[in-house]
């Protein structure tokens, strides 16, 4: 390890923990930002190119989804070096070692996040029996089979467009990173009358204005392919996406993807977050100077979080999807209707929202008399 964390502020974070085996070559890192609203929750994440400074950043973005979801629960993050897609048994053994070593940290609950799933969650629920986003056959709610995350995009969708002068019927849709989320979402949008004209992954970018067929392009997806064997459209470079024409566009992959360097490619009336902190704070000001409206990735990605933390409480499949619908679409109405009258961005209205809950928490907490 040689990142070390600094900075932090009156909300976190509480703890920073680095894990490093040599033996197994393990490198990891755990972020609790912050637990006055309860034990965190937050996803595993695995990439070769993950850092501690991400980590703390989405661990805040942790604190402020749950805070704002209404849920028991505070923000935490964890990363781990290395490439998903490496082999089972040694990825299971990286991630076995990794969540032994935080056995004790009581204040984390693991979760699924990129380059980790429910098989994931089933190897650390059976080391330290704290995990959510399991396999049904131990009682978890399939995330990614049912597309939480992307249920609750629709359902923020359906309110958001009015706010940005649209129609959801017909509305034109294109989205970064067709994974678990995006390819839910397009799923459920195009239920709704929207209109799918472009989608990417990791090989490239598929364009249509005319559009393209969400079930199609999932089934490719299934096989193991990209979107790029779509047998119609134009084939585009990766980031060819930012500057697709469209009315609402999704970021479902990597913190960062717009930034001040390519903001201006951005062509869309609203953006829907479906990924964590996916846009630089400088691109969102940007884009609000032209007049698109963002609904940030802490209410708008809710989705997935709450079938979680409803998971970890026992409930069913359907009392999940109704919480998801009912608290989305509701945090939505909220931040919009109060980032129009306070003047702010969405994201300063959540912000605001969010914080104000922490505090709340916090005032009733053994360290609140520190």
């Amino acid at each position: 390890m040689t990142e070390v964390f600094q900075g932090g502020d009156e909300l976190g974070p509480a703890k920073v923990i680095q894990v490093c085996e040599p033996g197994l070559q393990l490198r990891a890192v755990l972020v609790v930002d912050n637990v006055a609203c309860g034990p965190a929750i937050g996803g595993l994440r695995m990439a070769p190119d993950v850092s501690t400074t991400e980590c703390a950043r989405l661990a805040r973005a942790m604190t402020m989804k749950n805070a704002a979801a209404g849920l028991a629960h505070g923000g935490g993050k964890s990363v781990l070096w290395g490439d998903p897609r490496m082999g089972r048994s040694r990825k299971e053994a990286l991630i076995r070692a990794f969540a032994h070593a935080l056995k004790n940290e009581t204040d984390y609950i693991f979760g699924p996040d990129m380059g980790t799933d429910e098989t994931c969650m089933a190897w650390i629920k059976d080391e330290i029996g704290r995990a959510m986003g399991l396999p049904e056959a131990l009682g978890g709610l399939p995330l990614d089979e049912l597309g939480a995350t992307g249920w609750g995009l629709a359902h923020c969708a359906e309110v958001a467009a009015p706010h940005a002068g649209l129609a959801l019927d017909a509305a034109r849709v294109a989205v970064q990173g067709f994974g678990a989320v995006g390819r839910h979402a397009a799923g459920f949008l195009a239920r709704r009358g929207a209109k799918l004209v472009a989608a990417s992954d990791s090989k490239g970018t598929i364009a249509d204005p005319a559009g393209l067929d969400v079930e199609a392009l999932a089934q490719l997806k299934r096989q193991g392919g990209s979107v790029c064997d779509y047998p119609r459209g134009a084939k585009l470079d990766r980031d060819a996406v930012i500057g697709v024409e469209c009315d609402i566009w999704i970021p479902a992959a990597r913190p960062d993807v717009v930034r001040e360097d390519n903001v201006d490619r951005l062509r869309a009336r609203l953006v829907l977050q479906g990924a964590n902190i996916p846009f630089t704070a400088g691109a969102e000001k940007a884009l609000a100077a032209r007049g698109v409206l963002i609904v940030p990735d802490f209410i708008a990605n809710a989705g997935g979080v709450i079938c979680a933390a409803m998971e970890y409480a026992g409930a069913t499949r359907s009392a999940a999807f109704d919480a998801i619908a009912e608290r989305i679409r509701a945090n939505t109405e909220a931040v919009l209707g109060e980032s129009r009258r306070q003047g702010v961005l969405p994201r300063a209205a959540a912000e605001a929202i969010a914080v104000r809950r922490v505090r709340a928490a916090m005032a009733h907490r053994r360290f609140s008399i520190l």
